[in-house]
């Protein structure tokens, strides 16, 4: 059979003629609405666990499958700039301490309220209000830097923040920073975590109306939308039908069989099996922080940096990943993926597999001894640390983590992993009773590094604690400019290198699988699918 045509598309700097040819294409009217479904089939696993709201969620798959709900007030385009959206226009103080939106005034969310200041305010403050209990969002909001938002007039809202917040306009594209009817939030703000028809209610091109937990969300077309990104309007098809599938095979096979129209999260390993010519498959690799190992130097045996550097060393990461993505995703050198604005290319081959310079950092760690397992020992105890991970864990990674622990106990390094239904998992996580675990973190601004590595961040899991690298990433958030800011990146990076805090594996990529019917299907920066100028064939 023909094989299956693979679009690796372009990075994102390097798309911008590309982006300003296609999206003057879609700057008008929609084709004619012609009715119909698309059917998405995604992986989707943890929704139904409070995941529905992308305001309160971490999880990346809230804001992709909300942003049919959930417009923005400015649209970030593939060379980084923004675009009006749902404001017409803004002003930025010269600190980078006030940011004054001209909204559109002829916008209305779906349950008929009007779109306008009161209502930015409305979300924005619930975002930061404690009771909220948002960790993502609220950063990105600023956190403790948002000092409010005015309602300047029906029309004009100035956001504030206690120190310059050059990341602002950034996050105020995404998802989590989306709009929700301020009657919904008056009335069933919480229920917004659990979702459904009637309660996530935004001013997007769709309306939320049936929703099945762990089987599947429907949203249906709203006609009035007419506010898009580039003027878009209603799409063409009526009905955008969400599978949750959590299983790879199953939505390779949907998309295979024609039973769905798009499929996203496919694995590597299944990307050459989709060999029907009438199915293409399209990479977007993330901008980010790479899919790492967070190791706790605070808990355990972690808190030595001859173990965390020996641990780093003793993993044949390039192997691994080769074998295990089949060339899809590309080793990771840094906790910026290179795609992301600030990547430090220099790290690349800084710190390759070296079994013999780990068993020499172990040796001068005085982990000397081995017991009958082959593992080390010091004072009595083994070298031996707890590593737990979040389930559903895809095939791939669990794949990874087996060659991980193969590598390691081949230095005498024990690697024991748990994996963790969400409340077990944080019943560890919060009190940070653990050696290691792992994620990806999408993010277009490397400002998430602060959420990662300042005392204070939020996603902190290394517990790391240390004032001149707190200073670095205040200094970074506070500059407007952005090749200072890159600058100071570049130190984080290059410190994270010796010191390992966390240890980057590979880069991912959003690997969507795209049925023939479909036409006009776009992406955002991190590869999630965007529908304003679909239809179907």
């Amino acid at each position: 059979m023909p094989a299956t045509p693979v679009r690796r598309l372009l990075p994102f700097a390097a798309l911008a003629a590309a982006t300003a040819l296609v999206l003057s294409a879609c700057a008008g009217p929609s084709t004619e609405n012609d009715g119909g479904e698309l059917v998405w089939s995604i992986e989707g696993a943890n929704l139904s666990a409070g995941h529905m709201d992308p305001q309160v969620s971490q999880l990346d798959v809230s804001g992709m499958v909300q942003r049919a709900v959930l417009d923005s007030l400015v649209f970030q385009e593939d060379d980084g700039t923004f675009s009006p959206w749902l404001a017409k226009s803004w002003d930025v103080s010269p600190d980078s301490t006030e940011y004054t939106f001209t909204l559109r005034d002829d916008v209305t969310f779906t349950d008929g309220e009007p779109f306008d200041a009161e209502a930015v305010k409305a979300n924005f403050d619930r975002i930061v209000d404690p009771e909220t209990a948002s960790a993502q969002a609220a950063s990105m909001l600023g956190a403790d830097f948002y000092a409010g938002t005015e309602v300047v007039d029906d029309h004009t809202v100035k956001v504030s923040f206690t120190q310059p917040y050059a990341p602002f306009l950034q996050a105020a594209s995404t998802p989590q920073l989306g709009f929700y009817s301020p009657a919904v939030l008056a009335e069933s703000a919480d229920k917004l975590k659990a979702g459904g028809p009637d309660v996530t209610v935004g001013t997007g091109p769709f309306v939320l109306t049936e929703y099945t937990a762990d089987q599947e969300i429907v949203y249906t077309r709203n006609d009035d939308y007419a506010w898009g990104p580039h003027e878009t309007k209603a799409p063409a098809f009526e009905t955008l039908r969400v599978q949750i599938q959590p299983e790879a095979s199953v939505r390779t096979g949907v998309i295979e069989s024609g039973e769905a129209d798009l499929a996203s999260n496919i694995p590597p390993n299944q990307v050459a099996g989709l060999d029907d010519a009438g199915v293409t498959v399209d990479s977007v690799e993330y901008p980010g922080l790479p899919y790492s190992l967070y190791l706790n130097e605070k808990y355990g045996v972690f808190a030595d940096e001859k173990v965390r550097q020996a641990f780093a060393r003793g993993i044949d990461v390039d192997a691994a990943v080769e074998e295990i993505y089949f060339g899809q995703f590309p080793r990771a050198w840094s906790v910026l993926g290179s795609t992301t604005p600030g990547y430090d290319a220099s790290l690349e081959d800084s710190w390759p597999f070296d079994q013999d310079a780990a068993n020499a950092l172990l040796d001068e760690a005085g982990w000397t001894e081995r017991d009958a397992d082959g593992i080390r020992m010091k004072d009595g105890e083994r070298l031996s640390v707890r590593w737990i991970a979040w389930t559903p864990v895809p095939d791939d990674r669990a794949a990874l983590a087996n060659a991980i622990q193969s590598d390691l106990k081949a230095i005498g390094f024990e690697v024991q992993r748990e994996e963790l239904e969400p409340g077990a998992y944080n019943a560890q996580y919060e009190p940070k009773t653990f050696d290691l675990t792992d994620w990806g973190f999408s993010g277009v601004d490397a400002d998430f590094l602060r959420a990662h590595l300042h005392t204070d961040g939020f996603q902190n899991a290394s517990q790391v604690s240390d004032p001149e690298i707190d200073a670095l990433l205040e200094e970074a958030v506070a500059s407007s400019d952005q090749d200072a800011r890159n600058e100071l990146y570049t130190q984080l990076q290059e410190w994270n290198a010796e010191y390992t805090a966390i240890v980057p594996l590979y880069s991912p990529s959003a690997i969507t699988a795209v049925g023939e019917r479909v036409q006009g299907l776009d992406y955002d920066l991190y590869g999630r699918p965007l529908f304003y100028d679909v239809s179907l064939g």
